[in-house]
């Protein structure tokens, strides 16, 4: 018996995979369990669309990404921090001063993108990398600056 997985089976495959199992196995505990469906013809034609909307959805936000890192790499933002004596800072720049700096600037990204190793506690320049896809990676230029 064919069957297309609905979830991920240890030990049989990943999900939307079109395995061969024995027909006790695939009626009596995939199927009610929600965990596959049986391989005929018209649940494959709905695995190809599925498959096909979701490499066009994945295509797209990879353009989307693309497209965001080109204006983040473009942008560079000056946070302005009280320091004391050698350029030390009092406090820190975290990446949510710099989400907040780039939502200034009109580039909006979620602090979680910003790759942040630790907070910069020196004035300088730093050049901080932004992950927006698993494919794309952006860097922002950070001038941290003495009011």
């Amino acid at each position: 018996m064919k069957v297309i997985l609905q979830q991920d089976v240890q030990n049989l495959g990943r999900v939307g995979d079109i395995v061969k199992v024995r027909d006790g196995y695939g009626r009596n505990f995939l199927v009610p369990r929600g965990l596959a469906v049986v391989a005929d013809e018209r649940n494959v034609r709905r695995l190809d669309h599925q498959k096909r909307e979701a490499s066009a959805k994945a295509a797209r936000v990879l353009g989307e990404a693309r497209a965001a890192a080109e204006r983040i790499g473009q942008t560079a933002v000056s946070i302005k921090v009280q320091a004391g004596e050698e350029g030390r800072l009092f406090g820190a720049v975290t990446n949510r001063d710099i989400v907040d700096a780039l939502a200034a600037e009109g580039v909006v990204v979620d602090r979680r993108q910003v790759e942040l190793a630790e907070p910069i506690k020196q004035i300088g320049v730093f050049t901080v990398p932004v992950r927006l896809h698993a494919e794309v990676e952006a860097a922002v230029k950070v001038y941290v600056i003495q009011q």
